[in-house]
């Protein structure tokens, strides 16, 4: 009887000292991934959601309802109606090499490095990111997660949807969003009859909406205009449109 007793006391010491230690370091590490995971699963699923469902609206557009107290103008228009310039001349206006990158230009980066940071090289790829999937400031957390979802999208998405996106999501003016918006304030008519003039001027405020006007421009915004006019027909000419022109 004691040695069974004897017996048993062992076998229940050595399933205590088999019982396996909680290693917090292990444990936060897995769980780190696994959010990690789950974290790039969901930005996936929203990148493929949008490229086929158009964004009813963007953490800016939210955040600027609220400043202004009051609903932002903005409407959703397709790219097949909006007047083909219009594409061309943001391109031109933001993003010449468009059709040749897969989200980062790396050329107008070195550049940039070389002027000090003086002049910006985001492409509409990365503003499109930005505007639709995060928010705006300086801080290397966005600037981080702007870099890991842009060559997603770039994965995933037509260089024409980009292009419908963003002209979808830019700010125009104080509460004024997308270029169906756009086009009536400034102009009164629909995207589809933006002359080639309107639509560089479009263009050319879109670097600061708030403080410049495409319908009473200044001389400098007249100047931006008339180089995105040409600049838009240039690229369409030496097939640099020819990636966004048509699906």
């Amino acid at each position: 009887m004691a040695k069974a007793r004897a017996s048993t006391s062992g076998i229940s010491k050595k399933a205590k000292a088999a019982k396996p230690r909680i290693r917090p370091v292990r444990w936060l590490l897995r769980w780190l991934w696994r959010a990690v995971f789950v974290a790039a699963s969901v930005v996936v699923l929203l990148v493929l959601l949008y490229k086929v469902v158009n964004p009813p609206t963007t953490i800016y557009m939210v955040q600027e309802g609220q400043r202004l107290g009051a609903s932002v103008d903005h409407t959703w228009v397709d790219a097949d109606r909006i007047a083909p310039v219009m594409l061309r001349s943001v391109v031109a206006a933001e993003d010449a090499n468009f059709c040749t990158h897969w989200g980062f230009d790396m050329d107008a980066i070195r550049d940039a490095i070389e002027e000090g940071g003086t002049r910006g090289a985001s492409t509409i790829s990365q503003q499109v990111v930005k505007n639709t999937f995060l928010w705006h400031g300086r801080n290397y957390t966005r600037k981080a997660m702007e870099a890991l979802i842009t060559p997603v999208m770039e994965a995933l998405w037509s260089k024409r949807r980009i292009v419908e996106v963003y002209l979808n999501v830019a700010e125009f003016d104080e509460g004024v969003f997308g270029v169906h918006a756009a086009a009536d304030h400034y102009f009164g008519v629909t995207p589809d009859q933006l002359s080639a003039t309107q639509a560089a001027r479009l263009a050319a405020i879109l670097p600061d909406p708030k403080d410049r006007s495409a319908s009473q421009p200044t001389r400098f915004v007249q100047r931006r205009a008339n180089s995105i006019r040409d600049g838009a027909a240039t690229i369409q000419r030496d097939g640099r449109a020819a990636c966004f022109e048509a699906d």
